[in-house]
């Protein structure tokens, strides 16, 4: 495999181990990126463009991140709040009336963010054409009762977290959370990230499709905990109801998902893209300037929820919008935060060493929280670092 792109000094074990996903970990086509103080280090990618041809994989090639999108959508409500227009103590049902239905008048900002509003689950799933209207979505989680009384508890809010953040974002400011992203985050900073991909960019984009674990002896490999297995198995679960919150699921290589906007899924990125996002979150980048103060990053990686995840069946921690470095998310460091994408893609800042890191790749395994792809990558980071 032809592995393209340059480190910096220091870094080539980055190179090593991204190369060794080809040989080893069954990596069909994929990038990442990783910067240092705002500075990029690392720009590698390889393979095929799309999961199931022999396009080569170019610079600025993008792919669908799935849940790392979550970490995108984060920043704006986050950013909402460092401007002083989002009070994250305040009820959400102050600036979306319809949202305090059902018992959930007292659910604050901060609790969407935490996945500790109660509401993973939708008692009617919504169709894919469905869940690509925002009125239709946001009238959904505006009805649906809490299945813990919110701020309780904790769980993942695998689909239901686009229409909870958008929502928001479009009372507030009047704008479409992909507009805002666009606008206010990507534009700026130059960065390759998409919620709700303009006709322009859809080239650029391969297909991604799941691909099985390898065979080979030195292939990394992970067996579930039996309950975790159970939970997924299980179609009454709230783990599969709360992934199953859109059903049947879309297919994520039609045009006309791509250019939905749905923050907790859909969102497009070059690995690239999603590195310059986290670096710029912690400090000034090439080219462009920090978005969180210092303040805003503290608020970002505090922990909000931990312990067992109602949905996920495992410990799970939360800060603002982002998962916290733990052993269901291994990142860089204990002052990590991020964000990964169901199968694959992985994106994160470390503000203590000054780490920016994002991987994509188009061949999706059913790991959910930590793909042994993105986890060699960052053991990669960190003996660079060492």
């Amino acid at each position: 495999m032809d592995v393209h792109g340059t480190v910096a000094e220091g870094f080539e074990p980055v190179r090593d181990a991204f190369a060794g996903n080809f040989e080893l970990l069954g990596d069909r086509g994929a990038a990442v990126a990783v910067y240092r103080d705002g500075h990029r280090v690392v720009d590698l990618w390889g393979g095929s463009r799309d999961v199931d041809g022999d396009t080569p994989w170019e610079h600025g090639t993008a792919q669908i991140v799935r849940s790392a999108t979550k970490g995108v959508a984060a920043a704006v409500l986050l950013l909402l709040h460092q401007r002083g227009e989002l009070d994250l103590d305040a009820p959400v049902g102050d600036h979306w009336p319809e949202y305090k239905a059902a018992g959930k008048e007292r659910t604050l900002v901060r609790q969407l963010l935490a996945h500790s509003a109660g509401v993973p689950v939708l008692d009617r799933p919504l169709t894919p054409a469905e869940a690509a209207d925002p009125d239709l979505g946001a009238a959904a989680v505006a009805a649906q009762a809490p299945v813990w009384e919110p701020g309780t508890d904790h769980g993942y809010h695998a689909q239901t977290y686009s229409w909870l953040t958008g929502e928001l974002v479009r009372r507030v400011t009047g704008r479409a959370v992909g507009e805002w992203i666009a606008d206010e985050i990507a534009g700026p900073l130059g960065a390759g990230l998409w919620l709700g991909l303009p006709e322009a960019e859809q080239a650029r984009v391969g297909r991604v499709g799941p691909v099985p674990a390898p065979e080979s002896a030195g292939a990394l490999r992970t067996r579930p905990k039996r309950a975790v297995s159970e939970a997924y198995a299980d179609p009454g679960s709230l783990t599969r109801r709360a992934f199953g919150a859109i059903d049947p699921l879309p297919d994520e290589n039609d045009p006309a998902y791509r250019a939905a906007a749905l923050p907790a899924s859909n969102g497009i990125a070059t690995a690239d893209g999603l590195a310059r996002f986290y670096a710029a979150l912690i400090g000034d980048v090439d080219g462009g300037r920090r978005l969180f103060t210092p303040e805003t990053v503290e608020l970002a990686r505090g922990e909000q929820s931990a312990g067992a995840d109602r949905v996920l069946v495992v410990a799970t921690r939360f800060g603002l919008g982002y998962m916290l470095h733990g052993s269901a998310s291994p990142l860089l460091s204990p002052g990590s935060f991020g964000h990964p994408g169901r199968g694959g893609a992985l994106a994160f800042a470390d503000p203590e060493s000054g780490i920016a890191f994002g991987y994509v790749t188009n061949g999706f395994r059913k790991s959910v929280t930590a793909d042994p792809r993105a986890q060699a990558l960052v053991r990669a980071v960190r003996t660079a670092l060492s």
